[in-house]
């Protein structure tokens, strides 16, 4: 198994940026494909973001598109997600997950998350 640590979330201002942070750790980084979720009070966890093995190829749902980036430093077992012009309804605790090569991107298949970061954007 690999275990996952984010940090780098907190209170900001609307417009504000923050970079998020997942470290990992027990396996190779660069077998894992990293995805990014987020979970709003009262709202079920959605998709943000993920990023491949070697970090070429990123993906976001739309309403993060232009605001958003995904990279990863697998020499550090850590991938980046830089959150730009910070929306109030960008709150949510943000969750990095792993999943291995082979499978598909539906959430079950994401077997390892980390404990989640809180991000709270104020109006």
């Amino acid at each position: 198994q690999v275990q996952l640590v984010e940090s780098g979330g907190g209170l900001v201002q609307a417009g504000d940026s923050l970079r998020l942070s997942c470290v990992g750790s027990g396996r190779t980084f660069s077998d894992y494909f990293i995805g990014w979720f987020r979970q709003a009070p009262g709202k079920e966890r959605e998709f943000v973001s993920g990023i491949s093995y070697y970090g070429g190829t990123t993906y976001y749902t739309n309403s993060v598109k232009g605001r958003f980036t995904s990279s990863r430093d697998n020499a550090k077992n850590t991938v980046y997600l830089q959150v730009n012009s910070l929306k109030p309804e960008d709150t949510a605790v943000y969750y990095c997950a792993a999943r291995s090569r082979g499978t598909s991107e539906l959430i079950q298949n994401y077997n390892y998350w980390g404990q989640g970061t809180q991000v709270t954007v104020s109006s």
